[in-house]
């Protein structure tokens, strides 16, 4: 095909581009010079249809002169954010109650630690001094102290460095040359109590006590009247046994005094009515449940089933000022203390 050129000004076009190159060029291409026209004057048009900037500089549809305005991003609601908020509410309420059995439990599972620890100090003891059993705790006599497994009491004065200091009772203890040096395994994870020592807040130092019923007040109960068991040598946990005699427990926080907790054995076996606690009662650190450790070695975690086991803690007070008996006839953690506690000297079997 042939192509005629016709030209209107023979002086040199001025050098131009684009779009303006076709309309103002001084010489035309017929044919080829309408099709060009056409397609540049669908250029808007295709700029609008892809919405994009990049072929003319501007976003789709901006007819404006200057930068073009930025486009505000979409934000929630307040309707849309308190659904959030009620959601994560919700998420919380139900995941909080799990979160917190499973830190018990694993504050159930350090405690058993702490006591089979201690266990096993206890028996390594014995069985390097003749199978005797330490006092629960001394008497009047500072010659029986090295025999006793942990002297001093607990109260939360500031003074009494029994309260925050290890050095004072628990390195002392017969015991503490077979625990590795875990000042630790004397206390329940659980057991937060603190003392307040020149303004700085410290943390007791003990939670377990010993059954006054295993070694005694160096050596002797006078509390019951004759007649009941004092352990004093590995031979002798005949009655209930080994596995049916505790050793130690956690004892509540502002009940806890002397290193002997002592079970009343009023009342038992036959007479419910006379129960009762003697300033000593278990803690409850686990859910309504207190830690024990047993003579065989064995640790448990016991739930109490009786209120008057468990009143109500009163944090920074010592309850066990006055020396004085609570009566809690027909109370079945009494009872389950007592069978696990000591028996007749002359019981029948």
């Amino acid at each position: 095909m042939f192509l005629w050129i016709t030209t209107r000004n023979r002086r040199r076009p001025p050098i131009l581009s684009g779009r303006a190159a076709f309309h103002h060029a001084p010489c035309r291409i017929e044919g080829i010079g309408d099709a060009v026209e056409r397609a540049a004057s669908a250029e808007p048009r295709l700029h609008r249809a892809v919405g994009l900037s990049g072929l003319s500089g501007r976003p789709a549809g901006w007819q404006g002169h200057g930068a073009p305005p930025l486009r505000a991003r979409a934000g929630f609601s307040l309707i849309e954010l308190l659904v959030v908020i009620v959601i994560i509410g919700i998420l919380a309420a139900l995941l909080l109650p799990t979160l917190s059995r499973a830190q018990a439990k694993a504050q159930g599972i350090q405690c058993m630690n702490h006591h089979r620890q201690l266990m096993l100090a206890w028996r390594m003891y014995a069985e390097d001094n003749h199978d005797r059993l330490l006092y629960a705790s001394g008497d009047d006599n500072p010659a029986n102290n090295p025999y006793v497994w942990i002297t001093g009491y607990l109260d939360y004065d500031p003074a009494n460095r029994s309260n925050w200091d290890i050095a004072q009772d628990i390195k002392k203890s017969p015991l503490w040359p077979y625990c590795g040096a875990a000042a630790g395994i004397w206390k329940c994870p659980a057991d937060k109590s603190t003392v307040t020592v020149n303004g700085q807040v410290l943390p007791r130092v003990r939670s377990m006590s010993m059954n006054l019923w295993v070694g005694g007040f160096a050596g002797k109960v006078d509390l019951d009247g004759p007649g009941w068991r004092v352990y004093l040598n590995m031979h002798d946990l005949v009655d209930p046994g080994p596995a049916q005699t505790f050793v130690l427990l956690d004892e509540r926080e502002d009940m806890i005094n002397l290193g002997n907790l002592f079970v009343d054995m009023r009342g038992f076996p036959n007479t419910p009515a006379l129960l009762q606690f003697y300033v000593d009662y278990p803690a409850s650190y686990h859910n309504r449940a207190g830690g024990l450790s047993f003579a065989d070695g064995h640790s448990e975690i016991k739930p109490w089933l009786d209120p008057r086991t468990c009143p109500p803690v009163k944090k920074g007070v010592a309850e066990w000022l006055p020396d004085q008996p609570t009566p809690s006839p027909n109370n079945p953690d009494i009872t389950w203390l007592q069978q696990r506690c000591t028996r007749r000297i002359n019981a029948e079997r």
